[in-house]
């Protein structure tokens, strides 16, 4: 199948499928309609004297209110089904004005592959293309595609009407600015010719009916609360969800017909290079997947949203191509001309990407404010990793006074009481350096966790000392969202992986694996947990937590900071929540397209699960560390495009941190930690200034 015989008959197939589909809307008609046939037989047969007696007579009444109660449950479906408004991608309308270039090389396309041109262009933050219809009224209709060459009569009611029913061109943000344009166009090509099957009046009709099928169903979702609103879902939703079990298989073999029309017609437009470009799309993959896991994500976290999320891939798939062999190529393509070029502003169209994604991938506002603000990659280090780091040690020291340990630890010089690495040390270190836990569960937690409140340090003198209040618990604290939803796989999973050659360097830990979460219905309760909220956390943990393993003060502790982040991210909440789209300006095209998506179940596409309480404390302890390492060492924050915070000494990263603090954590062994504190001069004992 190649050539023009491959697109018809991948457009055959797909036409065949779709006629399919609208005989099952048919037969459904066809069903509803039947009783009230039967009824005017009956009507008419009494009428004419042939079905004449008191049981016919009953029976026509019987089958007339039938006949009146389905065709009325039929009109509410069909209703429901033409009027409820079809799911769309969020995504950032890029207008003509201020792409002349991006859609004069997409108009150019379409015309060579003999195909409608898209009605309009929108990026989103994600590493993918595609078509997707919003012709449905409740979109609004899409600006037409202008052409500055058109002839006389093109401009009429009949070109705009075809116009606005060309589906709009999604494209990945991402591959705007590490593409060149040659390699853009190839990797479009596919796409662009997926409009001419989509153009066919069989074909758009079966996808309008399962777009609406589709809708209904999300409709009858929605929770409602009086009887008759419930009754009449869960029709609508059993009638919705029949007709799509029916069409599924017809639907899903229409898409492939498409697609394999799409791309039989496509392979007449730059092919070599579409070849090339595919490894281009699975490296773009696996770098804005690293860029938000692990640069984004920590500064979401903190209120802030870098405001150039796609020229930072760029210079993390830069870096990876700078470290790893296999990818030296790639490098020597950036002399090209870069696909972001074809953009009047880019820098103002990365900057609308970067809001969006933010919203779907963490759930902030949808505009800036005191707790909203974007961060430039030049204030990164200082203003996300530096105050992230020190917040996370304020944190562990709050922790550490709620649970009774005192903060003046052996070796410290009189009168300092300030907050220090060595009181973090002293109380994590167990005697034997092998004493550990089973899972932190039940009257296990509440044996090794309740003598923790009164347990002196290891070079105390025995007594247990009430918590001491630090000079910075009346400063503000940022709150961290810290359980993120799971995190959603691409499609480019069969990508290979490139390995890292300095992984190992120290960055606050990221959550791989699935956690529970600490629930409080307290929201009202000081930021700072007693010590019986830390054995409450304990018990909420799950059985096969992590925990298992550790040891029982490092358990203790783990629950304490998931009940204080618990707490932050509850007090935070409502302010996120009740954070609404600002309505869009008049002439402004750079900015999300708030009214064609539902933005009240943020964040739509979270990055990661819950993190564990291993996880948690690992953070909190290699916070503290670092932090030690700035005051007393002369390290500095830094920002590494591929693993996130790291820690910076002489302007080289430090490695060989993360190993010396999972056994502490693991095994309360300080050994390693200290060994490596030693060799770069960190003094544990030395006070450290936190947020």
């Amino acid at each position: 199948m190649t050539g023009i015989g491959g697109v018809e008959m991948g457009a055959q197939a797909a036409r065949a499928r779709a006629l399919a589909v609208l005989r099952v809307r048919s037969r459904a008609l066809a069903v509803a309609l039947l009783p009230a046939a039967v009824a005017v037989i009956l009507l008419v047969g009494g009428s004419t004297g042939h079905l004449a007696g008191a049981a016919w007579d009953v029976l026509r009444w019987v089958v007339s209110v039938l006949a009146l109660l389905v065709l009325l449950a039929a009109a509410g479906v069909a209703l429901v089904v033409a009027r409820s408004r079809p799911a769309v991608t969020p995504t950032v309308t890029v207008a003509e004005e201020s792409a002349p270039d991006l859609y004069r090389m997409v108009r150019d396309l379409a015309d060579r592959l003999d195909v409608p041109a898209p009605s309009a262009i929108a990026l989103t933050p994600d590493c993918d293309s595609w078509l997707e219809d919003r012709t449905h009224p409740a979109h609004g209709p899409p600006p037409a595609m202008k052409h500055d060459d058109d002839p006389v009569g093109l401009s009429g009611p009949a070109h705009r009407r075809s116009a606005a029913a060309a589906p709009v061109l999604v494209i990945g943000s991402p591959f705007l600015w590490w593409m060149r344009v040659g390699e853009l166009r190839a990797v479009l090509a596919p796409v662009v010719a997926g409009t001419g099957p989509s153009a066919h009046p069989d074909i758009a009709a079966a996808r309008r009916f399962i777009r609406g099928l589709d809708a209904a169903v999300a409709v009858a979702s929605a929770g409602r609360r009086d009887p008759l609103s419930r009754v009449a879902c869960a029709g609508l939703g059993w009638a919705s969800r029949l007709l799509l079990r029916s069409c599924r298989g017809h639907a899903t073999e229409m898409e492939r017909g498409v697609a394999a029309a799409a791309a039989e017609r496509a392979q007449a437009v730059d092919y070599g290079l579409r070849i090339v470009a595919q490894e281009q799309v699975g490296l773009a993959y696996a770098g804005w997947d690293r860029l938000l896991t692990r640069v984004a994500l920590p500064a979401w976290r903190m209120g802030r949203w870098p405001s150039r999320l796609d020229v930072g891939v760029v210079a993390a798939l830069t870096e990876l191509s700078r470290r790893d062999r296999l990818a030296e190529g790639f490098a020597s393509r950036l002399g090209e001309r870069p696909a972001c070029d074809l953009l009047e502003e880019p820098g103002v169209m990365d900057e609308a990407v970067s809001l969006l994604a933010a919203r779907l991938f963490h759930g902030g506002p949808a505009e800036t404010g005191p707790d909203w603000s974007p961060v430039g990659w030049d204030e990164y280090p200082e203003e996300v990793v530096d105050r992230t780091w020190r917040t996370d040690a304020a944190r562990l020291h709050r922790v550490l006074d709620t649970l009774g340990v005192r903060r003046a630890a052996g070796g410290v010089a009189p009168g300092t009481d300030g907050p220090t690495l060595a009181r973090v040390l002293d109380h994590l270190t167990t005697p034997d350096n092998a004493v550990t836990v089973p899972p932190v569960t039940g009257a296990d937690t509440e044996t090794a966790a309740a003598p923790e409140a009164g347990t002196k340090a290891p070079a105390g003198d025995g007594t247990p000392h009430p918590p001491v209040p630090h000079a910075d618990d009346e400063a503000p604290h940022v709150p961290h969202a810290d359980d993120e939803a799971p995190h959603v796989p691409h499609a480019d999973d069969e990508a290979p992986h490139v390995p890292y050659a300095d992984h190992e360097a120290p960055h606050v830990p990221h959550a791989d694996d699935e956690a529970p979460h600490v629930p409080y219905a307290d929201h009202e309760a000081p930021h700072v947990p007693h010590a019986e909220d830390v054995v409450h956390a304990a018990d909420d943990l799950d059985d096969e937590d992590d925990l298992a393993g550790t040891t029982a003060r490092g358990a203790a502790l783990a629950a304490g900071l998931s009940a204080q982040l618990a707490r932050e991210e509850a007090q935070a909440r409502p302010a996120a929540a009740g954070a609404t789209s600002p309505a869009p300006q008049p002439g402004a095209g750079t900015g999300p397209d708030a009214a064609l998506w539902d933005d009240r179940a943020l964040p739509l596409l979270p990055l990661q699960p819950p993190r564990t309480g291993r996880e948690i404390l690992t953070a909190h302890i290699t916070a503290m560390v670092c932090c030690a390492a700035m005051d007393t060492a002369g390290a500095a924050p830094g920002l590494d495009w591929l693993d996130g915070p790291s820690l910076l000494f002489d302007g080289a990263r430090s490695a060989d941190l993360a190993p010396s603090v999972l056994s502490l954590v693991e095994t309360g062994d300080p050994g390693p930690l200290r060994a490596w504190m030693t060799d770069l001069g960190i003094r544990p004992e030395k006070p450290v200034r936190l947020v």
